[in-house]
């Protein structure tokens, strides 16, 4: 260690370090730094005596005031529950036209149905109620098992092809081409009739020969039309909304060897007050009927 001595360019003591010819001044922090750094120390003290700070092996120090974020959080989730519990009660005992028609049910049914819709619903009908392939879209006015409030409610509680519920909507559409009830060739010719039906380009030979197959095999359940039956839950042809594509391949596989989607009943994992905020939700998107 060297001397201590004073640096002649700026007049100040050094300390009596020196690395390497370079030798260090001896300049204090000021003083309201350390007065800032004191009064942090004795704040962070006082925090670790009053909140719960230090880590235990299973928990934690409580601190003298015997504050929990976890408490607090519950108490104000216990006060919104008690807050809206006047609306829950309501909408539990009130029919889904009381609901609809009543301006405050309605509101904070449409409100509770979004943030159940999000948690539950959105995963595979999308954020925005829009559908993808397979699973319908919410918004428009075109459903498979009609969309009044009643119908939505039983398509809710009950789900589609839901084995685990015994009032669940169910239909199925045979495998014309898997079973062998049709040949290649006749399945073949009802797309190109369906592909017809929708105001598709198609070949209007094999649409004419489709259109005696589809009448057998088909109408029954999408109608002579195409238009569909709710009732069945089956779905219209005539129009421009396809489950699992409109092209021809897609309608052959469809027919051949059909996709049968499943919706959960939800009556078995939500309350009947949710699942009602839910159908007043849905039917609220634009296209209830």
């Amino acid at each position: 260690m060297a001397d201590i001595e004073r640096d002649e360019h700026s007049g100040t003591d050094t300390t009596g370090h020196e690395w390497d010819g370079i030798k260090e001044l001896n300049t204090p922090l000021p003083k309201w730094w350390l007065w800032t750094f004191y009064a942090t120390c004795i704040w962070a003290l006082g925090y670790v005596i009053l909140y719960p700070a230090i880590p235990l092996i299973n928990s934690a120090t409580t601190g003298v005031l015997g504050y929990s974020s976890r408490a607090e959080v519950a108490q104000e989730l216990s006060e919104a529950a008690a807050e809206q519990s006047v609306y829950i009660d309501r909408i539990r005992t009130s029919s889904l036209e009381q609901i609809r028609s009543d301006q405050d049910l309605f509101t904070f049914a449409v409100a509770g149905g979004r943030s159940a819709f999000a948690v539950n619903c959105s995963q595979c009908h999308g954020s925005g109620a829009a559908g993808a392939a397979g699973y319908p879209n919410l918004n428009d006015d075109e459903w498979l098992w009609g969309g009044t409030l009643d119908d939505i409610h039983l398509t809710i509680a009950h789900g589609v092809r839901f084995d685990d519920d015994d009032e669940t909507r169910y239909s199925e559409m045979p495998a014309f081409g898997r079973d062998e009830m049709l040949e290649k060739t006749e399945i073949a010719d009802i797309a190109q009739h369906v592909l017809a039906l929708s105001n598709q380009e198609h070949d209007g030979e094999a649409a004419g020969r489709g259109a005696i197959g589809y009448s057998d095999n088909c109408a029954a359940c999408h109608g002579e039309n195409g238009a569909g039956d709710q009732f069945q839950g089956a779905p219209a042809l005539g129009d421009a909304i396809w489950f699992y594509g409109s092209d021809g391949a897609s309608i052959r596989t469809q027919i051949a060897n059909p996709k049968h989607g499943v919706m959960p009943a939800w009556a078995h994992r939500l309350d009947e007050a949710t699942v009602k905020q839910l159908t007043v939700f849905v039917h609220s998107l634009g296209g209830g009927e």
